[in-house]
């Protein structure tokens, strides 16, 4: 019996099956991700190649002729070109006025406030109904004979009746309004969900050394709800350069006179009006380098916290 459990490999007995070595079992997984991952570069490398190769050709898809760069200084000397950039920045400031709004809301219904369920409910429904749906919604609000200029005469207050969408100097804000409310939401689910996994010992801690209710909040809260902020941020940048289409095209369309046109409005009239496919694929091709290149900061940003928070460790 001693002899039996000695180390010798004989007196072990025999399995009717062998294990392979640990490298030619890991071998094996990849073969069986490679047909959804050869499936993935076809679906999104193959449009993105394509895309950045028309944009150095002119003509229609079965006639192209090569023009080199001149779909791009053609669009670099078109002044509507240069108003929807100027538009999808000033979407910009969206981002941190959703920020000011979603941030005190999702603290407060952390809090658990009377009604806070039915609150919840509230600001995150607009984020999930059709931005088509918002869109065509707000254009019965916001028209000259629309629902608020009607109350608004109502109330006497004749002077502020104005024409949100066929105003140049009023279209923009009143499409930045329409984002903000439906994207807020968004933001309030994030930091919500961020702050019911802080650890209470924290707060517990903070609330015997005697802290008020604001100090905490600006303390405690909002440091430990930075990469959140930062994913936010970053995620909406990239949704006002290049994911407003719905929101302008419903609601205006670019119009008045081009004052509201924004990036994929402007790719969208190039390609279907103008059937000027190259200009749309030089445009679309610009805009995707952006969001490649906001995407690559988001990652910074985290990278370069997450060796902070390594060495402060």
């Amino acid at each position: 019996m001693k002899q039996f459990f000695t180390r010798n490999p004989e007196n072990y007995p025999s399995s009717p099956t062998t294990i392979k070595p640990r490298r030619d079992r890991g071998l094996v997984w990849y073969f069986y991700v490679a047909p959804a991952v050869l499936m993935m570069a076809f679906v999104f490398g193959y449009p993105v190649v394509s895309v950045i190769r028309y944009s150095f050709y002119a003509g229609n898809m079965n006639r192209l002729i090569y023009v080199g760069l001149a779909n791009y200084n053609a669009i670099f000397h078109d002044d509507v070109f240069w108003t929807s950039i100027k538009n999808n920045l000033l979407f910009l400031i969206c981002v941190p006025i959703m920020i000011v709004i979603a941030l005190p809301l999702a603290i407060f219904l952390y809090e658990s406030i009377k009604g806070w369920k039915f609150y919840r409910f509230v600001v995150f429904l607009p984020y999930v109904i059709s931005a088509t749906v918002i869109g065509i919604t707000f254009s019965y609000l916001y028209q000259y004979n629309g629902v608020l200029n009607t109350y608004l005469r109502s109330m006497g207050l004749h002077a502020l009746a104005l024409d949100w969408l066929g105003n140049s100097h009023y279209v923009v804000m009143s499409i930045m309004s329409v984002i903000i409310y439906q994207q807020v939401g968004f933001g309030v689910i994030l930091f919500l969900a961020q702050m019911i996994n802080l650890p209470s010992e924290v707060f517990e801690a903070a609330e015997l050394d005697g802290v008020t209710w604001w100090q905490k909040q600006w303390h405690v809260t909002i440091p430990q709800l930075k990469g959140v902020l930062e994913f936010f941020a970053i995620t909406e940048a990239i949704n006002m350069l290049s994911w407003v289409f719905n929101y302008v095209y419903v609601l205006t369309s670019g119009g008045p006179a081009n004052s509201s046109s924004v990036l994929e409005i402007y790719i969208w009239r190039n390609a279907f009006f103008f059937h000027s496919y190259g200009s749309a694929s030089a445009v679309s091709t610009i805009l995707m380098f952006v969001s490649v290149i906001m995407i690559f900061i988001y990652f910074r940003i985290r990278n370069r916290n997450s060796v902070k928070e390594g060495g402060a460790l």
